[in-house]
């Protein structure tokens, strides 16, 4: 299915994803698919069909989860996001019947993503590599939180917290930024300095809507 109400941001963490998706939704009275939108459909998940998902809907001790190596967690990331797409493509198929712009900061692959829209709905959006490492325990949201709480929870908190932070590296890699990069995809990369306004405008020309 080709979706041509539908506008996807992805890209990097701390590229204001998030920000755009919902501005826009309001700007455009469209329908909104922020970060994670699928977890609605979590409950109902089949751990032999969606192992990755429902690891940690299912996980008892979450002390386990911050306990895994960088690379067992760099697998589970990769894993989720495949897992992810599945989910994103059923809910999007409800609703692109709506009739309404749909804006969605989406877990889909660039891969996918070439075969079911057309180039211009689609924008990456790019933040240094290094932020996530760097400020990933800054953001007050409960899950971060969450997490670090967990770390500090550890016999060891220090080895605990750089175990942790290179799984954060790893799923934030050079590499990763660079194949977002050259995706040919549109491309906005985040600067300090520029203000939200601006870079809605930035978002907005992309997508052909100015």
């Amino acid at each position: 299915m080709r979706y041509n109400n539908a506008y996807f941001i992805t890209g990097t963490a701390y590229a204001g994803k998030s920000t755009m998706v919902r501005l826009l939704a309001e700007k455009y009275d469209g329908i909104l698919c922020e970060e994670n939108y699928h977890d609605r459909l979590l409950p109902d998940l089949d751990k032999t069909e969606f192992p990755c998902l429902t690891y940690s809907r299912d996980l008892e001790d979450w002390h386990d989860f911050i306990r895994r190596s960088p690379e067992e967690y760099k697998a589970w990331i990769d894993g989720v996001s495949v897992e992810c797409e599945i989910l994103e493509l059923r809910i999007l198929d409800g609703l692109e019947t709506k009739g309404k712009p749909i804006f969605v900061d989406t877990n889909i692959s660039l891969e996918t993503l070439r075969t079911i829209v057309e180039p211009d709905h689609v924008l990456i959006m790019l933040a240094d590599p290094q932020i996530s490492v760097r400020r990933f325990f800054e953001r007050p949201d409960r899950e971060k939180q969450f997490l670090y709480q967990l770390i500090m929870e550890e016999p060891d908190p220090e080895q605990a917290m750089e175990n942790y932070r290179k799984g954060l590296m790893l799923i934030n890699s050079q590499e990763n930024y660079d194949r977002y990069l050259n995706s040919g995809f549109h491309v906005i990369l985040r600067e300090e300095s520029r203000s939200i306004t601006q870079t809605l405008e930035m978002v907005e020309k992309a997508f052909g809507m100015r």
